[in-house]
């Protein structure tokens, strides 16, 4: 090999081993701000996938996309892309406490727009099953035992929901007093007897249950 082969050589392996050496210098980087977003995308995934899954999957398919970079040992596009991705990810947490408000109020809503009656109503169906008790007549191709029963289903229905939405359960409180309003129409019907419409017996909307 002449002198020059062997400079030429030199040189290939200098600018190989420059070229490693910055390589291995961002590896360290990349791999820490793919570990930073990955944290950050954790602590925010309970509330995200509940109320903005798909904001949350864009974010973990970005974050997939840098992962497959880095494998390939492209840091430089990791590096590049990570401030974006960061940013998306710490995102998360807002857009989820803000859609959060807005599915709490609407559950708040309902609650208070489907429960606002039901005490009242709940009375007016044991005073007639009373009532029916007492008259034969009254109570003539009626089941009045499957009646009281199911005004005792209507009675546990009702004490789970507001147990559910006292212990700040709202989905699962709005889904228990609606079971429960239909419960009541069907236990109505089944007696005979018309409920007041909403407003009726005077009583105004609360987002708290009645007793």
């Amino acid at each position: 090999m002449t002198r020059t082969h062997r400079l030429r050589a030199y040189a290939v392996i200098a600018t190989a081993a420059v070229a490693l050496a910055a390589c291995a210098s961002k590896m360290q980087p990349a791999q820490q701000m793919i570990s930073k977003i990955e944290a950050v995308v954790a602590a925010a995934q309970p509330e995200a996938a509940k109320y903005v899954p798909d904001q949350l999957k864009d974010v973990q398919d970005k974050v997939a996309n840098l992962k497959t970079a880095f494998a390939q040992q492209d840091y430089g596009s990791v590096i590049t892309a990570a401030p974006a991705v960061l940013a998306s990810a710490q995102g998360l947490a807002a857009a989820a406490a803000q859609k959060k408000m807005v599915v709490m109020g609407e559950l708040n809503e309902q609650w208070s727009r489907i429960s606002a009656n039901l005490p009242a109503n709940v009375a007016a169906i044991q005073k007639r099953i009373e009532e029916l008790s007492h008259n034969a007549r009254l109570r003539k191709g009626i089941d009045l035992a499957a009646a009281k029963k199911s005004l005792d289903d209507v009675n546990s229905a009702w004490a789970t929901a507001k147990s559910d939405f006292t212990g700040g359960h709202l989905g699962q409180a709005v889904s228990a007093v609606k079971d429960v309003q239909t419960k009541l129409q069907s236990l109505a019907q089944s007696i005979k007897f018309q409920l007041p419409q909403a407003g009726d017996a005077g009583d105004n909307p609360a987002p708290a249950p009645t007793n």
